[in-house]
Parts: C-alpha cells; sequence; structure tokens
C-alpha cells in the first residue's frame, strides 16, 4: 500500500504570482498548507530563465533551506515550432531538453515535465520527441532527473499517446523517463468556470473537454508502475471540502491501492479571483491528507 509525498505547484498562483506575490510569497503559502514539495514553471518563475544570476540563485537556496521545502518537478517546454518557417532539428529540441536537464539539476528538482508541441487536438506529440529523448537519457541518469511528459485532457489513459510514451519506456529499459498524470483526466462533471472567464456554450463547443474526458480511476492501476509524478489538479472546492468536479475518493483509492508512494502536487487551474487560490491549495491538501487517512483506516475502499 502506497504512502504519499504532497507538494504544490507554484502555477497554481499563477495571477497572482509576480503581481500580488513574490516567489518568497509563494514558499509561504505552500509551506503553511503543510506541504513539503514545490514545483515550478522553468520560464514562469526563475528570473533570467535560463540563465539566472548568482544572486537569484542564492536566493532560490536559502528560501529552501529557510522553508523547508524539497524542489520536486520543474516544468520546461520544447518549442518545436519557435520560428513559424521551420520545427526544430533533432539536434536543437535535444539542445533545449539537456538546458532544462541541467537547469532543473542545478536547482534541485529531481523531475523534469517537458511540454512538447503538438500535432493533433488529442495532445499528439511532435514525432521527434523519442529522439529528443534518447539522446538526454545518459545525461538525465547522470543528473539524476526523471524526465516525465504529462498525460493530460484530452488524452486519456488508453490512449496512442499514453502507448508510445509506455513503449519507448519497455523499449530503452530506461528508469529516466516515466509518465506524469494530470488528475483532470479524472474529471466527470462539467467546469462552470475556468482561468479567469466564465465558461459560455460558444467556448464549450470549441473545448469539449471541459466537461471531463471522465477517464475511470481504476485504470491508472494499468499504468501506476510507469506513473512517477502526480499533478493534483483541480478547479473548485467547497466549503465542505468535496471537489465539485474531480472524484476523489475513488481516484485517492486507486493511487493508494496501486502502491504509488511518490508525491501530489497541487495544481490550481480554477477562478482565478485574487487570492482565491491560496484558500483553494489548503482546502485540497486537507482533502487529500483526509482521504489518505481513511484508506488507511479502512473506510476508503
Amino acid at each position: 500500500m502506497g504512502s504519499l509525498k504532497y507538494g504544490v505547484s507554484v502555477y497554481s498562483y499563477v495571477n497572482d504570482y509576480g503581481s500580488v506575490m513574490t516567489l518568497e510569497d509563494a514558499f509561504d503559502h505552500i509551506a503553511d498548507t503543510g506541504a513539503t514539495g514545490i514545483e515550478i514553471l522553468g520560464e514562469g518563475q526563475i528570473e533570467g530563465y535560463p540563465e539566472p544570476s548568482s544572486a537569484w540563485l542564492d536566493h532560490w537556496f536559502g528560501l529552501v533551506d529557510r522553508y523547508k521545502l524539497e524542489p520536486t518537478n520543474f516544468c520546461a517546454w520544447v518549442d518545436n515550432r519557435i520560428t513559424l518557417t521551420r520545427n526544430l532539428t533533432v539536434a536543437e529540441g535535444a539542445a533545449e531538453l539537456a538546458r532544462d536537464l541541467r537547469l532543473a539539476h542545478r536547482l534541485g528538482f529531481k523531475f523534469l515535465r517537458p511540454k512538447f508541441g503538438v500535432t493533433s487536438h488529442e495532445l499528439d506529440p511532435d514525432p521527434q520527441w523519442q529522439a529528443y529523448v534518447e539522446r538526454n537519457l545518459d545525461l538525465a541518469h547522470q543528473l539524476g532527473v526523471v524526465i516525465c511528459p504529462e498525460i493530460h485532457s484530452p488524452t486519456p489513459i488508453k490512449h496512442r499517446v499514453t502507448d508510445g510514451y509506455i513503449n519507448f519506456i519497455e523499449r530503452t529499459g530506461t528508469q529516466n523517463f516515466g509518465l506524469m498524470i494530470d488528475t483532470g483526466i479524472f474529471q466527470d462533471r462539467p467546469l462552470t468556470h475556468w482561468g479567469s472567464h466564465q465558461i459560455n456554450e460558444e467556448a464549450r463547443k470549441h473545448m469539449a473537454f471541459l466537461n471531463g474526458i471522465k477517464v475511470p480511476p481504476e485504470q491508472f492501476l494499468d499504468i501506476a508502475r510507469y506513473v512517477v509524478f502526480i499533478q493534483a489538479k483541480f478547479h473548485d472546492i467547497d466549503d465542505s471540502l468535496e471537489d465539485l468536479n474531480i472524484p476523489w475518493r475513488p481516484v485517492m483509492s486507486a493511487i493508494l491501492r496501486s502502491g504509488y508512494s511518490g508525491w501530489l502536487s497541487s495544481e490550481y487551474e480554477g477562478l482565478r479571483s485574487p487570492w482565491r487560490a491560496i484558500d483553494q491549495v489548503r482546502r485540497q491538501q486537507v482533502l487529500l491528507r483526509k482521504l489518505e487517512r481513511e484508506f488507511h483506516e479502512g473506510k476508503l475502499a
């Protein structure tokens, strides 16, 4: 039976961050929830990315030490369409990934989520992704970093994208590549708000996945051995600590029954009213711990 580690993605605070919230504020709010891990977006939270100054590095490590938070996942991008006239070459894409692996390691992160460019509405990745990654497996091994692309709505678990990543793991035998699961795939009730905008019917026609793709939580058990990190995506938790979109009881049950014992990193993506994210992240952290406790007490089947 698994036991979990709890973290928070600074992306949760995206509308507050950089306006009314500093990096230290983010550390403070995360630590205040009782979480012990911090996840960041390289381009969004690193001043001077991809080459932060010595002063910024000193500030980062000072915060890590002061708030006792462990760097967990570093979110990065392989910008295969950085120009409109051509895609990146394999050498260029591999170099971008290597750059971010080194920076992630430098900052103390153990996981790197690369976002590859996609070629379909179902998020089929840039067909050169395997070449980018394979050229960096030795480097990832040397640095002790696991590369983990995410399974994210509208891509379900039983899908060619997921199969492609798993086939890569099986073919290479690597320990430095695995799956990240975004729990938004388990959403089974529609959103009423997303980001800073109320969702209208016109938007829904173009983004049907916002209603939820309803992946059965039991399917997590089929791929759990390949999962190295979980982003605990959510949008709205009410005053009774009930998530209005994601069925956390069966999701947590499947995760824990699988034996997964890694990170659950809160990723709030709901209404962006000022400061709302802080309260919502705190609610989710309480909810998830409550469900884990119930599982170990035999109250969560």
